[in-house]
């Protein structure tokens, strides 16, 4: 991925057993990263570990220094749980999020 753009997707469902409904989204990051040497990128693979990642890359962590931008609607989606979205789902579907609405 090194120089280059990237497009990562996390995909959420929702469904409300109440209703039958179901909503869906898929959340989409968009992340640019660096065009780094060998060396830098062996260096944080060794610092960080980030085996168990989409793309061996933790944002949340050390590897922020890989990226050179990240684009999203829902800056969680690219750590996990798109929270953002699941709020907007769950409001939908009528679940009072912050007390009564």
């Amino acid at each position: 991925m090194r120089g280059r753009e990237v497009l990562f997707h996390s995909a959420l469902c929702l469904f409300d057993s109440r209703s039958g409904a179901a909503q869906s989204v898929d959340v989409i990051t968009r992340v640019r990263f660096r065009n780094l040497p060998d060396a830098a990128l062996e260096a944080y693979l060794l610092a960080e570990t980030p085996y168990d990642v989409a793309g061996s890359a933790k944002s949340e962590g050390l590897g922020i220094a890989l990226l050179e931008a990240i684009h999203s609607d829902d800056p969680t989606a690219l750590v996990g749980l798109p929270l953002i979205a699941l709020s907007d789902m769950l409001m939908t579907a009528g679940y009072p999020l912050l007390g009564a609405q």
